[in-house]
């Protein structure tokens, strides 16, 4: 488990890095998100307005986490495969004192990761938010993402992961 504190939009927001934390009903996930592997490179997609990053997004109504994660990694970065739950980020608003609790997000709120031993590379049809990807080793990650530290973190954990 690790905590940082980030600055999103002017605003102080706290992400504390939990592996393996149990999803339940009670947590409000705001987002799923996936490292994608293949022949040990990592799945990069350049999201229009927020450059390279793991695939992933928002849950759609009804959708569960592992549905979503497998539309988000299709959508993004055309691909399929075999996922495996990694942990979560609670995103806390606690100590912003511009939250506001009318808005989009909760007071707290989880992002949750997945890893996907991709099986299947579709060809890239631009047909989503996403302009491009590309596949890289992963000690180049931190070099081209735009994120905060616990994306290194999360990629570690994701590589060390039994996918058994």
């Amino acid at each position: 488990m690790k905590t940082i504190f980030v600055d999103w939009g002017g605003n102080k927001v706290k992400l504390t890095w939990i592996p393996g934390m149990k999803i339940n009903q009670s947590l409000k996930v705001t987002s799923v998100h996936a490292i994608c592997i293949k022949d040990g490179n990592i799945l990069l997609a350049h999201i229009k307005n927020r450059g390279f990053n793991y695939p992933g997004g928002h849950l759609e109504a009804g959708e569960k986490e592992e549905e979503a994660i497998i539309r988000e990694t299709y959508e993004e970065g055309y691909v399929k495969g075999a996922i495996k739950y990694i942990g979560l980020i609670e995103v806390s608003h606690q100590d912003n004192p511009f939250f506001d609790p009318q808005g989009k997000y909760p007071l707290i709120g989880y992002q949750v990761f997945y890893r996907m031993d991709v099986n299947e590379c579709l060809p890239f049809l631009r047909e989503h938010e996403s302009t491009s990807r590309i596949w890289v080793q992963p000690s180049e990650v931190p070099f081209i993402i735009n994120d905060h530290e616990l994306a290194k973190l999360i990629l570690d954990d994701a590589l060390a992961l039994d996918m058994k």
